[in-house]
């Protein structure tokens, strides 16, 4: 599937019912996850963060087990996230979890971790393989590892968003805020509490657009990023190339929406190019996917604008490549 029909389309993925395979191997109802995945894979954990922030996930990204005690990490359901299966890291991790016999399963499309599921009878989940980049892919992603982690509750609201995303009303929107952007370096903001969302929007920015992009939250960017924007003659040239995308939720804390009014005055004063985008959407999984359907269609048209192919990552691919010799 080409990547503007995986963008129109996103919101079928939301049709998908994953399958726990080997299910009777889950032995018990976990309460505690660790997620290991690395990149595009491993997005969507979190986003789970910000629907629920008291769900206990411990996100790896890297090779091997976290560093907690044996005891912390006997009482957790560890789950290899990878959509190909083949990534370096991921199979380490769930290699290391098999070397200590704990609890395990694997989330893939296909690939090495689904062999090690079947091998070592491990429960897993086998998502489509629509061909297509894992940061396309979130829809899938999202609701096997729901699945795994026994939130029915979850899997209900988002069963809901195949028919509340309307991907091609972005579009538009979309193709203006790539048009404002070339020739700047985004940096995103948002409130902490939505700092998932800013990380996706910038690993869009990266991996289909091909350009650098930055993020930061409130409060804590007021009391240090900030200062490096204090434009004199002898800066000006570096500190102009910034273009600042703020993502506003209306349920961010008063406090911190003030914030978000000050930097913008203060910026657009000095200068500065710099945009708000307001979360729009019945539920908070309705809000994060709009936003990242406006990111997607911001980041196709952006690679377009740069002549850039937005669905491939060859710098990526020529990396691997050279670490495996």
């Amino acid at each position: 599937m080409n990547i503007y029909e995986a963008i129109k389309n996103f919101n079928q993925q939301f049709e998908y019912e994953p399958k726990i395979e080997n299910e009777d191997k889950l032995k018990i109802k976990f309460s505690k996850f660790v997620v290991g995945g690395m990149g595009g894979s491993n997005l969507a954990p979190d986003l789970l963060k910000i629907r629920d922030p008291y769900l206990d996930i411990l996100i790896h990204r890297n090779y091997g087990l976290p560093k907690i005690s044996e005891k912390e990490l006997k009482e957790r359901l560890l789950i290899a996230n990878s959509y190909s299966g083949n990534t370096e890291e991921t199979i380490d991790f769930l290699m290391k979890g098999i070397e200590k016999n704990l609890n395990l399963a694997v989330v893939s499309t296909n690939g090495k971790l689904i062999e090690l599921a079947k091998e070592n009878n491990l429960p897993y989940i086998q998502m489509p393989d629509i061909e297509i980049q894992p940061r396309f892919a979130l829809g899938f992603n999202i609701k096997a590892i729901v699945k795994l982690i026994g939130r029915d509750d979850l899997l209900k609201e988002l069963d809901e968003l195949k028919n509340l995303l309307k991907p091609k009303e972005f579009e538009e929107q979309g193709k203006e805020l790539a048009e404002k952007i070339k020739g700047f370096i985004p940096i995103i903001y948002s409130s902490a509490e939505n700092l998932g969302i800013a990380y996706n929007w910038k690993i869009k920015f990266n991996e289909t657009a091909k350009i650098p992009a930055f993020y930061n939250v409130f409060p804590e960017f007021n009391h240090n990023e900030m200062a490096s924007f204090d434009v004199k003659n002898d800066n000006r040239e570096l500190v102009e190339k910034f273009y600042f995308i703020i993502l506003k939720d209306k349920d961010d804390h008063p406090r911190i929406q003030k914030r978000m009014e000050v930097f913008k005055k203060i910026f657009s004063e000095r200068g500065f190019r710099i945009e708000t985008i307001n979360f729009e959407g019945t539920s908070i999984f309705h809000k994060i996917f709009n936003s990242l359907i406006l990111a997607d269609w911001t980041s196709y048209y952006l690679a377009l604008n740069y002549s850039h192919d937005p669905e491939k990552v060859p710098l990526v691919e020529e990396f691997k490549k050279l670490i495996k010799k």
